[in-house]
């Protein structure tokens, strides 16, 4: 028997209603109430008719789990689904920053090491700052300013 998951992935929206609720043990008409409530979102096909994902199904067996074992009602469970959804979003955010920070700790390692026939190890560094006033200047304020008010006082210094 061929998985319809192995040829679409977990997101391809492949089960109409019917299909999806006897998936999830639900009834078609508890799926469109929890479509009209943002609480799943199906795709739709090309006649409007919703098309339900392995994701989908299930998730909306977890809003099941929720509803009738924990005895959450469904704005909880909205408010769970999304909170996890918010957590998903900031691990693969935490992921990345890592490989980020990662190779930047390795671009900085690299830089450190010896280079053929130079002084070993050395690291020069130096630090540039850069004061930006976006307010206005105090001289197009008023023409009469002290010359130390506007940006002629900042500037970029090294350290």
């Amino acid at each position: 028997m061929i998985d319809v998951n192995d040829s679409f992935g977990a997101d391809a929206p492949v089960y109409v209603i019917s299909v999806a609720a006897e998936l999830a043990g639900m009834h078609p008409q508890t799926l469109r109430q929890y479509d009209r409530l943002g609480i799943v979102s199906p795709g739709r096909a090309s006649g409007r008719g919703r098309r339900y994902s392995m994701r989908d199904v299930q998730m909306l067996r977890q809003v099941q789990r929720l509803s009738q074992e924990e005895g959450i009602n469904l704005a909880g469970i909205k408010r769970i689904l999304e909170l996890e959804h918010e957590v998903d979003q900031l691990r693969e955010q935490v992921f990345h920053l890592a490989n980020e920070l990662e190779a930047a700790r390795r671009a900085v390692a690299r830089r450190g090491r010896p280079a053929e026939g130079g002084r070993g190890g050395e690291l020069v560094r130096r630090t540039r700052v850069t004061i930006f006033n976006t307010a206005e200047r105090p001289d197009e304020q008023n023409p009469g300013g002290s010359p130390g008010d506007g940006p002629q006082g900042q500037g970029d210094t090294q350290g």
